[in-house]
């Protein structure tokens, strides 16, 4: 995952390689038409963002709610962590960007082998419902 990357890494190619694709097939289970509708989508929403100023982030959100599921954390939990303790990951993802990117991820964790997602509007109409789960700054 993105917390395990290391740029002096003594891992053989094929060791190299192979987590890349276990990588891959954890980002992107239904494969390729699955990346190529989420940048569409992402691009959609985020017009004139290069592929990498897409996919980080999204990538990021969805590691940190995976992580916070596999804490025994619920669904609802999860959000409202990464919603209100975006500081810790403001760096690459910024904090009017969060809930949107978190709807994404809620809408590829309920994707199907169709790998269809919902429309840039609903994503936007999904992430201010989870706005209103931010508390108040002090």
């Amino acid at each position: 995952m993105l917390g395990e990357y290391n740029i002096f890494s003594w891992k053989s190619r094929a060791k190299q390689e192979e987590e890349q694709t276990q990588y891959e097939k954890w980002a992107f289970p239904y494969g390729e038409m699955q990346k190529e509708n989420l940048l569409a989508l992402l691009g959609e929403i985020y017009p004139g963002e290069s592929v990498p100023m897409l996919l980080v982030p999204f990538l990021t959100c969805k590691e940190l709610y995976d992580t916070a599921l596999k804490n025994n954390r619920s669904r609802v939990s999860a959000l409202d962590v990464l919603i209100n303790d975006y500081k810790k990951y403001k760096r690459i993802v910024k904090k009017k960007d969060m809930t949107t990117y978190l709807a994404v991820v809620l809408a590829d964790c309920d994707l199907g082998e169709d790998s269809v997602y919902p429309s840039a509007d609903e994503i936007r109409a999904s992430a201010q419902e989870l706005e209103k789960m931010r508390k108040p700054e002090k």
